[in-house]
């Protein structure tokens, strides 16, 4: 063959291999990565693109303990971590194990996926930095000690004196990755930001009490609340403070305390919940209040998502999923479910999902407001009728031992819901399909028929 032959067919080669490149990205069937806890680094919990209209299950997940921890999806990976210690790598197309990496305690962190590395937060005190690919472990930090809130006389609980961790305080912080490096909370009071790549500390920030809120970064600043009341805008590069806000105190019975929402900041605003039974919205730059929604005394420890001018979020005892006006904290619409909401809202589009304590997953189409689809677990169906009403009240005499209101009665009743199969998990929509943690022990995939 000729040099100009030869010649000729390196170029059409060339070409070939550029125009196959080129078309990958077209015929590619996932390109919408969900990478952290409620989305993006914003915490908006809402993807562009609509999500489906029916809860099909395209596949489950069996893990060995509660899933509380919410998914990220990055590729075609699904990572989550149980209270089995573990954190998983799933296939998103079939639901089968990539890998697993252990931990010494239970995950109730949600996993934060950047260049490579998987990072997540464990109940053994150290949050680990995993290898995306392999589930070998890069490097680990341990903190000061991670546990619940804990205070004398809870929610009113015996004996007075004795101080209790609070067995609603469920979640741990989730990990926020910005140019380099990862932020989180702890339960040893303080904010920390490490080097993504090699573990080192770059700076810790002191608060007054267990920080289980999860970070938002937007414009060099980090956005998180405490169970000390306050909720904190740190300097993202030195961890100085710029200002703290002040939400409300239940000094006697600790119940009305403690912020476990996670901020979700759109236009200058900062949006979060609190257990004071009000959802905040706050100048982003100053931490001046611009308006705030009470919530019939119920906790809001759902993270609040922000999408088309509007907040959606849900609450615990008032057992209610809300739409109000960004802009005004003003009421736009609600619907009751039967029990507690702790996990938070997914907006896809106009499609909106949120699963509720007592095993049910709903779907709404939130340009009508109606309700698409409801899935049930399994464990809904066969304990739901013990501890429910049909009003949706709760059956105290299932768990009540006797009729002292000691706080060992309370930890039973928190546990033997708990068997019903709800998600505390906060469910992400990616390329059309909803992935959800369910406490049932397995993670779900919900898609259209």
């Amino acid at each position: 063959m000729s040099a100009g032959a030869l010649s000729t067919l390196r170029l059409c080669s060339t070409a070939l291999i550029a125009a196959a490149v080129s078309v990958v990205p077209l015929r590619a069937p996932f390109a919408q990565d969900v990478p952290m806890f409620r989305g993006n680094l914003a915490h908006t919990g809402e993807v562009a693109t609509n999500g489906p209209t029916s809860l099909q299950v395209k596949w489950k997940f069996a893990t060995n303990g509660f899933v509380i921890s919410s998914p990220a999806v990055v590729g075609r990976t699904v990572y989550v971590g149980s209270a089995d210690g573990r954190l998983y790598a799933i296939d998103r197309d079939s639901g089968t194990k990539r890998w697993a990496f252990q931990t010494h305690l239970r995950i109730s962190s949600s996993p934060a996926v950047s260049d490579g590395l998987v990072y997540v937060l464990s109940y053994d005190d150290t949050l680990y930095a995993v290898d995306a690919a392999t589930g070998q472990a890069k490097w680990r930090f341990g903190t000061q000690g991670e546990h619940r809130y804990t205070a004398t006389y809870l929610h009113g609980g015996l004996p007075k004196h004795e101080a209790r961790p609070d067995p609603y305080d469920l979640y741990l912080s989730s990990p926020a990755v910005s140019n380099g490096i990862v932020y989180f909370g702890s339960g040893d009071s303080h904010v920390y930001a490490l080097d993504a790549r090699t573990g080192a500390l770059k700076w810790k920030f002191k608060t007054g009490d267990v920080v289980h809120s999860s970070p938002a970064v937007v414009g060099g600043a980090v956005y998180i609340g405490g169970w000390d009341t306050f909720f904190y805008a740190l300097d993202a590069a030195t961890g100085a403070l710029k200002w703290k806000f002040k939400t409300g105190d239940d000094p006697v019975f600790h119940n009305q305390i403690g912020i476990a929402s996670s901020p979700a900041v759109v236009d200058g605003v900062v949006y979060f919940g609190c257990r004071d039974s009000h959802l905040y919205a706050v100048d982003a730059k100053t931490g001046k209040e611009k308006w705030r929604r009470r919530n019939g005394g119920a906790w809001v420890i759902s993270s609040p998502a922000v999408a088309h001018g509007k907040v959606y979020y849900a609450t615990a005892d008032q057992r209610s999923f809300v739409e109000l006006n960004a802009a005004t904290g003003d009421s736009l619409w609600a619907t009751r479910g039967s029990w507690y909401f702790f996990g938070s809202p997914a907006i896809a589009g106009s499609m909106a999902y949120i699963g509720n304590w007592d095993g049910r997953f709903y779907a709404f189409d939130m340009a009508t407001h109606m309700q698409t689809a409801m899935f049930e677990t399994d464990s809904a169906r066969a304990q739901r009728a013990k501890y429910l009403a049909p009003d949706g009240g709760y059956i105290f005499a299932t768990s009540r031992l006797n009729r002292e209101a000691f706080y060992d009665q309370l930890v039973v009743r928190v546990m033997n819901s708990l068997t019903m199969g709800g998600y505390l998990s906060s469910p992400v929509v990616s390329d059309g399909v909803v992935y959800v943690g369910s406490m049932d022990g397995n993670v779900y995939a919900f898609g259209n028929r």
